[in-house]
């Protein structure tokens, strides 16, 4: 099996930093797409920024020219740098990855979750 562990989440003024990393272990033949998404009180989970093996990035609009998304394809890592933030970038951000576990054969992962809080 796969698992995903979050760190980096925590309370931050506005206008600051915080930087999100997301490890992948397990039985891993190869990370494909890798991405964050978050998620508010009240409100739907949102594709935050992704990135592909390649390293093509996506990004919300939200958050373009604030945030980064970086990986390691060495270490299965996704990290999200996160500058200016603002209040309105508080939620629970959970990383996403599909995985190759096996010859032809993918699956789609979450990780357990961590907070960001904005103070403005």
């Amino acid at each position: 099996q796969v698992q995903l562990v979050e760190s980096g989440g925590g309370l931050v003024q506005a206008g600051g930093s915080l930087r999100l990393s997301c490890a992948a272990s397990g039985t891993i033949f190869s990370s494909n797409t890798m991405g964050w998404y978050r998620q508010a009180p009240g409100v739907q989970r949102e594709l935050v920024a992704a990135i592909a093996s390649s390293g093509f990035t996506n990004y919300a609009d939200s958050v373009k020219d604030r945030f980064t998304i970086s990986r390691d394809n060495a270490k299965n890592t996704v990290y999200l740098q996160m500058n200016n933030l603002k209040p309105e970038d508080t939620a629970v951000y959970y990383c996403n990855a599909r995985i190759t576990i096996a010859p032809m054969t993918a699956r789609n992962y979450w990780g357990q979750g961590t907070e960001v809080t904005v103070s403005s």
